[in-house]
């Protein structure tokens, strides 16, 4: 096993950001999305949800780099705003999620007993559903819209989390630096903030990042059978869904999103790539 430090500060210490060619190539695309989206309004003068019903469904020119839809929207521009809504709340629908899930994973595998037995009994019950059947199930419960499909992500998403660090925190506080701790008589509230969690922590970061690509797909799962963000905000999915029935005439409406949808799939998979190189050295 890894030799583990003494306090919060080895895994910062492990991020050498420099000698990862994959961690800086998914930052950047990553980057690049997100400077997209938050810049979409200085970048497009269309408006994302105007409709121009005399210049429909044109292909690619100078004044529309990837033409019109069925309502003469500007497809680059509801690309651009898409992007905004999926990131926005992919990432969103996993902060949450890794937050509960990494501070009941830590408590219950700290404790043991009772609580972690109820905790892990919850765990399973909501394993055992598939994702996607939860996730839609909970929307249609609490409704569509942004909230409500953060909300069903993260009510479904957080057992992982759960999961990954309760394990690594089993072993963890059998190892010789937690019981330096106890016994040097610092609070068990210390312990875990300081000692334990900074070096049980790693795999859940990890995972974030694949967790991340899931939620986009979901997202864009959703907004495709029209239960997601309503329409006629730009969305990926639903361009998709919309734009399908023109694929082999204008097969750049339904195309491009999905193009999107893989790029940006491609660019979290290479961060979570570099991280594992990084943090398991």
């Amino acid at each position: 096993m890894r030799t583990q430090r003494f306090g919060g500060k080895g895994i910062v210490k492990r991020l050498n950001f420099s000698a990862n060619t994959a961690l800086y190539s998914g930052i950047i695309i990553i980057g690049l999305l997100a400077i997209i989206a938050i810049a979409a309004p200085l970048l497009s003068h269309y408006d994302p949800i105007g409709q121009d019903l005399e210049n429909t469904l044109i292909a690619p020119t100078r004044h529309h780099l990837l033409g019109t839809d069925q309502l003469g929207r500007d497809v680059l521009t509801r690309i651009m705003y898409g992007a905004r809504i999926d990131l926005t709340i992919g990432i969103l629908a996993v902060v949450f999620p890794f937050i509960l899930g990494t501070t009941l994973g830590l408590i219950s595998g700290w404790r043991g007993g009772l609580f972690d037995t109820l905790v892990m009994r919850i765990v399973d019950t909501t394993i055992a559903f598939p994702f996607y059947v939860m996730a839609i199930a909970l929307v249609f419960v609490v409704g569509a819209g942004p909230k409500a499909i953060i909300l069903a992500i993260s009510l479904v998403g957080w057992v992982a989390y759960c999961r990954i660090v309760r394990a690594a925190v089993l072993v963890a506080k059998e190892l010789d630096y937690v019981h330096a701790a106890k016994l040097s008589g610092l609070p068990t509230s210390r312990i875990l903030r300081k000692h334990v969690l900074p070096n049980v922590i790693t795999q859940a970061i990890i995972f974030s990042m694949s967790d991340i690509v899931l939620s986009i797909l979901a997202i864009v799962s959703l907004g495709y059978l029209g239960l997601g963000v309503p329409i006629p905000t730009a969305e990926w999915g639903s361009m998709i869904q919309e734009g399908q029935a023109y694929i082999l005439q204008q097969w750049w409406i339904p195309t491009i999103p999905g193009v999107m949808v893989v790029i940006t799939g491609f660019g979290l998979s290479l961060i979570g790539d570099g991280l594992v190189k990084r943090l398991n050295k």
